[in-house]
């Protein structure tokens, strides 16, 4: 007699798997001694604020990026706000971004009076070039890719719209350092580039942290003043500023976690590997690009976003078999708060959020977790 299948709701003693989404306390233990170690040096030594430990972050940050500045901060949406800052941006200025980006991306520029306008994604779930055209106005001033799920976008049909309207770039990089675009850097290619460094991120820490990197001197300088109450290298206050810096002992943490960072994109790498092997040929989904896809990029797949049939039943599926899974920014695109002002529709971002789901992607993973995710997965669809 044959196996029944398996029912969606149908809860199974034999499955007592854990995988969570993403495993934080695992983000202290694989390197609980060493957190202690650090601990223990920085906050014995009173090292709290814009101290030596941040200082050799942001040298090795820059050498990990081949950039000219880079600039610890408290979060990643401060790093955006006086990156807009140091750009000049003013109230009036309208501010292009993807509606598939956490709302951040468009909040920081709101917070300077700017307005954000969220546009469409293309095939790959990136900012769309030609929408992005679609929606310059006179008061357009900058176009701020978000470099999404450790992936570029398209940067060089980026460049060439805002040159040919006069705008400038900005890129939010929260999810891709380390992530290139033509042998370029995330974070690299526009006026300004901005990293988050919140727990569940590629390079996280243990709170709040970001980053600001440019290769422009002028901006260098302002964005070092504009991070510290505007003070400048001699402690001079030089213009109005605000407190964004990045807390010294966060840095000690990431500038230890920088040392094994590229393992830990390779590894990325090859779990998105296994998840496109084993999921090609399915019509129930649509997968991201593969690692191999693209030579023009490398990805590093901070998440692994597909578009899934049946995405909620999926979803219970798997709780049953406790694997985690979410919806990206809750499931709503930034164009999506009426509360905000926003009233319109952007038919890619729509129709893609009807799908979208996001599988285990992360370093506790071993290859049993994600080949029994990818059983999973099967099993459901072939009900």
């Amino acid at each position: 007699m044959s196996a029944q299948p398996l029912k969606v709701h149908e809860s199974l003693d034999a499955y007592k798997r854990q995988i969570p989404f993403f495993n934080y306390p695992a983000l202290f233990k694989q390197h609980e001694e060493d957190y202690l170690r650090i601990f223990k040096d920085v906050c014995g030594r009173g090292a709290y604020i814009l101290q030596k430990d941040l200082a050799q972050f942001e040298e090795n940050l820059k050498k990990f990026l081949n950039v000219k500045y880079a600039f610890g901060c408290s979060d990643g949406t401060n790093a955006i706000m006086i990156g807009l800052m140091a750009l000049g941006v003013k109230p009036g200025d309208e501010i292009i971004c993807s509606s598939h980006t956490y709302i951040a991306t468009a909040s920081a520029g709101q917070m300077l009076g700017a307005k954000a306008v969220p546009c469409d994604i293309g095939p790959d779930n990136m900012m769309c070039p030609k929408d992005v055209e679609k929606r310059i106005t006179p008061k357009t001033k900058v176009i701020m890719p978000t470099q999404l799920n450790g992936r570029c976008c398209d940067m060089d049909a980026l460049q060439a719209i805002a040159d040919k309207h006069g705008i400038l770039i900005a890129e939010d990089a929260a999810q891709a350092l380390g992530a290139k675009y033509k042998g370029k850097c995330a974070g690299t290619m526009g006026k300004f580039g901005t990293f988050s460094f919140y727990p569940a991120k590629v390079l996280g820490c243990f709170g709040d942290g970001g980053a600001i990197v440019t290769n422009d001197d002028e901006i260098g300088q302002k964005l070092l003043a504009l991070r510290d109450h505007g003070r400048d290298e001699t402690g001079m206050v030089v213009m109005w500023g605000t407190n964004a810096r990045l807390d010294n002992l966060q840095a000690a943490f990431l500038d230890f976690k920088l040392k094994g960072y590229p393992a830990e994109m390779e590894r990325r790498r090859a779990i998105a590997r296994m998840y496109n092997d084993a999921f090609k040929g399915m019509p129930q989904l649509t997968l991201p690009p593969g690692p191999d896809a693209d030579p023009n990029r490398y990805d590093i797949y901070q998440n692994y976003e597909l578009a899934a049939d049946r995405r909620d039943e999926l979803r219970v599926f798997l709780k049953d078999r406790g694997i985690g899974s979410i919806m990206q920014w809750a499931g709503t695109p930034v164009h999506k708060f009426p509360k905000l002002g926003f009233n319109t529709s952007i038919p890619g971002v729509d129709k893609f959020f009807e799908r979208c789901l996001m599988i285990p992607m992360n370093m506790t993973l071993t290859d049993d977790d994600v080949q029994f995710i990818i059983k999973s997965i099967k099993e459901f669809y072939a009900q």
